[in-house]
């Protein structure tokens, strides 16, 4: 291949990202792919000879870009998937023509990393030692680099060296969560070996926030067992409905306790950027770990999490591992990121990073943020006066929590239709295409929860949503 048939190939790459990218508001969110196009992909034989570059793209054009996941469009309120922010868009390109292994070394991306991980604890306030942090897949790895970092430093405290003896024989470690805990904590204690058994769910106040008293109880109870009680995991910012825990009394009982603070901001730690809200986050910094995703609210394309904490040789001390054959001299106090964390071949993920917070700039970004967590406050307005829907909690962050509710389904002996009912709501409004939301249980009910990450969202496209969840209602009742 010769650099211009390289360079003529990009730019038609470019110019499809760029006509798929401004056509997306005008097509459905969602649609099912029909069997022939689904069959295309599955069912694609190993090719024996190479395709020419053009042939390639076409194919790109035709069976990949028309069948999105749909969290580009402004009306796609599922999961916590943001739209892809176009700077980052386009640096992914140019971190893929360089892919490196962002390992250690003395290269562009290793210092630049260092850079972004900084500007990333400066943005959410939360203490940046040098080494203090690394960019993940996401926010389930980094919760995994943070809890192993708390595991070992409880077992050290307990005379137990891990690394060496694993676990066996010494008396569980038993951490705190909550109901509404996302599900990548559980598979962090279940990969770390400390058993989802010892993982306590404390119970949480009508605000859906961890109750301080509870932990406390909990705590008493599991050392009289003769268990020793290492980790407290509170949330910036539940999946379910985003609840923001009350930091600073969590944070006086971790201390008196000795135990680790770890925080879950996968979605929600960049909610402190907002000034309507910020007050929510008082005493995030006092955490020991913090795991928060660039590519959830800040738009970053996926994949990229970060793992912060408040002491890196405790990070250094669960996951350093340098044999002969990866030694540098050269590497300074800091040594390479991947003795703080699992990976040896780390992608080039700081480059998008560095790219959307660049383009945007804090003020940027707040602005993005405040946007879309003033759009949800209003969707809890327009649900809160209208008699078929019901707000289930308070608007803390940008997610809003609901259900269906028709005229006459009142008693309690309609809660199990109603259940049914929210239950299949999601992919019915999925399948109309105009909307795009997803379900979840919330105090043992069904509910539909919409999560507004795009700040191309507007209230005509909150109008829609309600729209549409009302017309699959009535299809779906008859």
């Amino acid at each position: 291949m010769t650099s211009d048939d390289f360079r003529a190939a990009a730019h038609t790459a470019a110019d499809l990202a760029a006509d798929h990218l401004a056509g997306l508001a005008a097509g459905p969110v969602w649609q099912p792919m029909d069997d022939a196009a689904r069959r295309t992909l599955l069912d694609a034989p190993l090719p024996a000879a190479g395709r020419p570059l053009d042939e390639l793209l076409a194919a790109v054009g035709r069976d990949v870009l028309p069948y999105p996941m749909g969290n580009g469009h402004p009306r796609f309120f599922g999961w916590v998937n943001s739209a892809p922010a176009p700077a980052g868009v386009l640096a992914t390109l140019a971190a893929a023509a360089m892919n490196p292994s962002s390992a250690g070394g003395d290269h562009a991306d290793v210092h630049l990393e260092r850079a972004v991980v900084r500007w990333i604890a400066e943005l959410v306030g939360f203490p940046h030692p040098p080494g203090g942090g690394l960019l993940t897949s996401g926010t389930s790895m980094a919760t995994i680099v943070c809890l192993a970092a708390a595991r070992n430093r409880a077992a050290r405290a307990a005379g137990w060296d891990v690394r060496e003896d694993g676990l066996a024989g010494m008396p569980p470690l038993v951490g705190y969560v909550t109901g509404e805990t996302h599900s990548c904590v559980r598979k962090a204690a279940e990969l770390l070996g400390l058993g989802s058994k010892h993982l306590r769910a404390v119970a949480t106040g009508p605000d859906g926030r961890l109750d301080p008293a509870g932990l406390r109880d909990a705590i008493a109870r599991d050392r009289a067992a003769g268990l020793l009680p290492f980790l407290v995991v509170a949330s910036a910012g539940t999946v379910g409905t985003g609840a923001v825990d009350a930091f600073d009394p969590i944070a006086d009982l971790c201390a008196e306790e000795r135990l680790w603070l770890h925080v879950d901001g996968a979605y929600g730690a960049f909610g402190v950027l907002d000034p309507e809200i910020a007050h929510r986050y008082a005493g995030l910094a006092r955490a020991d770990s913090l795991a928060l995703d660039p590519h959830k609210w800040l738009g970053v394309p996926v994949d990229c999490g970060c793992a912060l904490v408040r002491d890196p040789a405790e990070l250094r001390a669960a996951f350093s591992l340098v044999p002969s054959y990866l030694r540098d001299e050269a590497a300074g106090e800091l040594g390479w990121f991947s003795e703080y964390g699992t990976e040896q071949t780390r992608p080039f993920r700081a480059l998008k990073v560095w790219a959307t917070i660049a383009h945007r700039g804090r003020d940027g970004l707040a602005a993005d943020i405040s946007r879309t967590t003033a759009l949800a406050r209003r969707l809890g307005e327009l649900i809160t006066a209208d008699p078929e829907l019901e707000l289930l909690a308070e608007v803390q962050t940008s997610i809003v929590a609901f259900r269906l509710r028709p005229a006459g389904r009142t008693g309690r002996t309609d809660e199990a239709a109603l259940d049914a009912l929210n239950r299949e709501l999601p992919a019915a409004v999925q399948r109309r295409g105009r909307a795009f939301l997803t379900g979840a249980r919330l105090d043992g009910r069904e509910i539909l929860r919409a999560c507004l990450l795009n700040p191309a969202t507007t209230e005509e496209d909150l109008a829609v949503l309600l729209a549409e969840v009302k017309a699959a209602g009535r299809e779906h009742t008859g």
